[in-house]
């Protein structure tokens, strides 16, 4: 491909690859008058959720605004963490050390469970258990990486081991970065599978799914509440809000504007490549580890599970913007860290809304009577599963142990109405000259 090609292959989709394979399906389900859990929002975190209700002997219908599993629960870069960011953040100097460690534990618990989940439902989704190499940007990312290294191995319980920049290509094939820091308790499925599959199970333990619901609001009446849809009225005799990115709305409108105000919907933009021999997936992957570096504009890439595709994601832009806009910002990024891959072409591009909050926490709670569970930070694939389990045992009362991600201080910004767009470029224009200021002084 010369300079000035297109960058798209004939044929190219605005639609995820994982789609290719696992499109979520259309349910012509009928929304019923009343339920005994409302769980509003049908990706893995509601799924989950669902699962563990019925498994308790609860009656549980899921809605949501779309199908079933079509937000980032089919669109993420299918990379399976152990909690890996929250352990890894500054939680010591906001929480004292006793909390930090008990919070590290509890989102690193997300990867067996995931895991367990799996194995126990029988779900078909290409799951590994992979191992994930954190490149480092700069040495000084790479000498931050040494300092967690020891404190992830203890809370995940699997080796954490750091790799030098003469080492580098035993995990990645490429001279970009500064060596980095190989995680054993990461893994890779098809994100999309995993979805279908939970959904699966969800229906065959007897729960409710229901599409193309959008809940207007939650209010309190009498002992259980009524939720107000565009196809109608439900009661509920309890509620789960579980939408996480996906929160507000194009028009500013939320089930749950208390939970709204403290997420911060990212787009997560991703391409597929066309197909490439195995020898040269075996040099650019070797392992095939999941890899996402340490710019704070981070790039994460993995080869598909076929293992014959790089999947290459990464924030190509911090406003909306359509996924072919975004492709061949990311076909850059991608050709940098592997300038052999110039002539691949992209055959896929989509995106899908990832949600931070302003504490860099996941969370569960109850606000006004209605739970909820939220805050992903980009890693949700076994975080959203966990935290759906675990709200689902505090609805039922059946927890046997306290949660540390469970009723955290949950702070917002004063006048944050849940739409982002009028700050992120901002921030992340700033961000990206702090990657270029650090990559200079390196």
């Amino acid at each position: 491909m010369t300079q000035d090609a297109s960058p798209f292959a004939p044929g190219f989709k605005t639609l995820p690859w994982w789609w290719e394979a696992a499109e979520p399906p259309r349910r012509d389900s009928v929304l019923p008058d009343r339920t005994g859990v409302a769980v509003v929002g049908g990706g893995y975190a509601g799924l989950s959720a669902a699962l563990t209700l019925r498994r308790l002997g609860h009656d549980v219908s899921v809605i949501d605004a779309e199908r079933i599993g079509w937000g980032a629960s089919s669109r993420n870069g299918g990379m399976v963490s152990g909690g890996l960011k929250v352990a890894s953040g500054a939680l010591e100097k906001h929480h004292g050390k006793e909390k930090a460690r008990a919070i590290a534990e509890a989102a690193a618990a997300s990867f067996p469970f995931i895991e367990e989940t799996i194995a126990r439902e029988g779900i078909d989704c290409d799951y590994v258990r992979c191992g994930r190499f954190v490149p480092a940007w700069t040495p000084r990312h790479y000498d931050a990486l040494a300092a967690r290294a020891e404190f992830i191995a203890e809370v995940t319980g699997l080796p954490t081991r750091m790799l030098p920049r003469a080492r580098q290509r035993e995990a990645l094939g490429s001279d970009h970065y500064h060596g980095g820091m190989l995680a054993d308790a990461s893994g890779s499925l098809h994100p999309g599978k995993y979805a279908r599959g939970l959904a699966a199970a969800v229906e065959a333990a007897g729960a409710r799914l229901v599409d193309g619901v959008r809940v207007g609001g939650i209010r309190r009446e009498g002992e259980g509440f009524r939720l107000a849809t565009d196809r109608g009225q439900m009661r509920a005799d309890a509620v789960l809000v579980a939408t996480n990115g996906y929160s507000r709305d194009a028009h500013g409108n939320a089930a749950m504007p208390w939970l709204a105000r403290r997420m911060i919907p990212v787009g997560s933009y991703i391409i597929a490549t066309e197909e490439l021999p195995a020898e040269t997936m075996d040099r650019l992957f070797p392992g095939r580890r999941m890899i996402s570096d340490t710019r704070r504009v981070l790039n994460y890439f993995r080869p598909s599970p076929t293992g014959n595709r790089i999947l290459w994601g990464g924030r190509a832009s911090f406003g909306p913007t359509d996924p072919a806009n975004a492709a061949p910002a990311l076909h850059r990024a991608m050709t940098a860290v592997f300038p052999e891959a110039k002539s691949l072409r992209i055959t896929h591009a989509w995106t899908g809304n990832v949600a931070f909050t302003f504490d860099f926490l996941p969370h569960i709670g109850v606000q006004d009577g209605i739970h909820y569970a939220a805050g992903c930070q980009g890693s949700g694939v076994a975080m959203a599963t966990w935290l759906g389990h675990n709200a689902a045992l505090k609805i039922a009362g059946a927890a046997n142990a306290p949660f540390a991600l469970d009723g955290l201080p949950f702070p917002t910004l004063p006048l944050y109405n849940g739409n982002p767009n009028w700050f992120l470029p901002v921030i992340g224009g700033w961000y990206r000259l702090r990657d270029h200021i650090d990559r200079a002084a390196a």
